[in-house]
């Protein structure tokens, strides 16, 4: 027998349980399960509410993690746990999982750390590098570098060759720690902010031209980044935190002849996420890559997940098995 987080209802969170111990199919792997994170894309799935519709209950949720392989090769993996029906995700002691979204990793990368970066810096690294076009020597903006994947985003950009990056969050010690992760200087978020206002204190903080900005926020913070994006600059869009729409004037795309590029992890292929795992995992073994995040004992996965969903939690929560 394993233990296993399920979830029984949509709404509520998962509780802990004993399952038989999975047996690996055709073309899968069986994993021993060492790290855990608690993703938005869980606890969105979760709801019934996302895209991918309402899950068949009960399951296992958790969409990705991290282990060892029986000859005790550190592994990443990823399942479809809440986004097909029929599917049991990592929360789980041993789990079973396709060989096709298994990544091994180094053998000294930390894998609590791993498991938090998982595939919000897989997203950050990707949208820079695949769909942004980050080439060395340019200046960036980070929105909403207070999160797990603007946080992975400052570094990774810096990593990737940018000369600056401007961060931008809402509280202080977001903003304080943007700059201890590497950025030039931090733009503060202010809740009755319009799109002049913000993109005047972009404007200040730039030092020359703003040629790539990173997105996970959307809404007025979006609109603002494009009115200080050099002509043919780029805008890579990832998440929507601060608002499902934005404020977006068609001449200031057209006067900048601005790109906006939507990205999401989806339109990865198995080969390319692996490779910017590969990317997150080395540099994160060289201690040159991190986030905050906080280890939690699988037992009290219910009330982790309650304050991961709710905001409350110290970072990125990590289930630790």
């Amino acid at each position: 027998m394993i233990r296993a987080a399920l979830l029984t209802a949509c709404g509520t969170p998962p509780t802990l349980t004993e399952r038989p111990a999975p047996v690996p199919a055709d073309g899968e792997v069986a994993i021993t399960v060492e790290a855990v994170p608690i993703t938005p894309l869980d606890v969105l799935c979760a709801t019934g509410t996302s895209y991918f519709g309402t899950p068949a209950t009960p399951y296992v949720p958790g969409v990705q993690g991290v282990g060892r392989l029986a000859d005790g090769t550190p592994v990443w993996f990823g399942t479809s746990a809440g986004m097909q029906p029929g599917i049991d995700g990592s929360m789980a002691t041993t789990v079973a999982v396709r060989t096709a979204d298994v990544v091994a990793l180094p053998p000294d990368v930390p894998l609590t750390l791993l498991a938090a970066l998982g595939i919000s810096a897989v997203a950050a690294h990707a949208a820079l590098t695949h769909a942004g076009g980050l080439v060395a020597g340019e200046q960036v903006i980070v929105l909403g570098a207070g999160g797990v994947v603007g946080q992975a985003a400052v570094q990774l950009a810096l990593l990737g060759g940018a000369r600056r990056v401007i961060a931008v969050a809402r509280s202080t010690s977001a903003r304080a720690r943007a700059e201890k992760l590497g950025a030039a200087v931090a733009v503060p978020l202010l809740p009755d902010d319009d799109v002049a206002s913000m993109a005047g204190r972009l404007r200040d903080a730039a030092d020359g031209p703003i040629d790539l900005v990173l997105d996970p926020v959307f809404g007025v913070p979006a609109a603002a980044a494009l009115r200080v994006l050099r002509p043919g600059g780029r805008l890579v869009n990832l998440g929507s935190a601060a608002g499902a729409t934005a404020p977006i004037e068609s001449a200031v795309l057209r006067s900048g002849a601005l790109r906006m590029i939507g990205y999401t992890n989806n339109g990865l292929s198995t080969e390319q996420r692996a490779a910017s795992l590969a990317v997150v995992a080395g540099q994160a073994a060289a201690g040159r890559l991190t986030v905050d995040h906080e280890i939690v004992p699988f037992a009290s996965v219910a009330d982790a997940w309650s304050r991961q969903d709710n905001g409350t939690a110290a970072g990125r929560v990590v289930l630790a098995l």
